[in-house]
């Protein structure tokens, strides 16, 4: 059972709101190479471009990762909402995307982890942003964690 979710979690303006900052966040960063816009609360960000399963049109937006050697791990939290986030649904339907840190941009392939896959990196995902363990327990989804592999 999720625990009792924040009123702001739940109200529909969130996921707009959320839009409206990510896409100010993707021009700064792409405007200034990382160097603002390429962190939040002192943790790194990436810039994850996935194929629109539905338009066919690329889509930008920031994210928290972590990386794992060449690989780069993504968290499909969303703030705990009780849906996926969009970019999930575009990856499951096209897997080739492009992950930009401050330093370069890799086109890789995209794959959910697996179960077992899953639990290994969790802890070692929580270490590095600790927010992704509360925003679990305010879903009964299994949020997703996407391992980003160089093409």
């Amino acid at each position: 059972m999720s625990a009792k979710k924040p009123p702001l979690v739940v109200s529909a303006l969130v996921p707009r709101m959320l839009r409206m900052v990510s896409q100010a966040n993707v021009q700064l960063f792409q405007a200034t190479g990382g160097r603002l816009g390429g962190k939040i609360g002192g943790r790194e960000l990436c810039l994850l471009t996935t194929t629109g399963r539905k338009s066919g049109l690329e889509r930008t937006l920031p994210l928290l990762f972590m990386r794992d050697g060449e690989d780069v791990v993504l968290v499909g939290a969303q703030g705990g909402l009780p849906q996926h986030p969009a970019w999930y649904w575009n990856i499951r339907a096209n897997p080739r995307v492009h992950v930009r840190t401050a330093g370069r941009t890799v086109e890789m392939i995209a794959r959910i982890a697996g179960d077992e896959e899953r639990t290994a990196l969790w802890p070692r995902l929580i270490a590095t942003y600790p927010g992704w363990a509360k925003y679990q327990s305010w879903t009964d989804r299994v949020i997703p964690v996407i391992v980003c592999e160089p093409a």
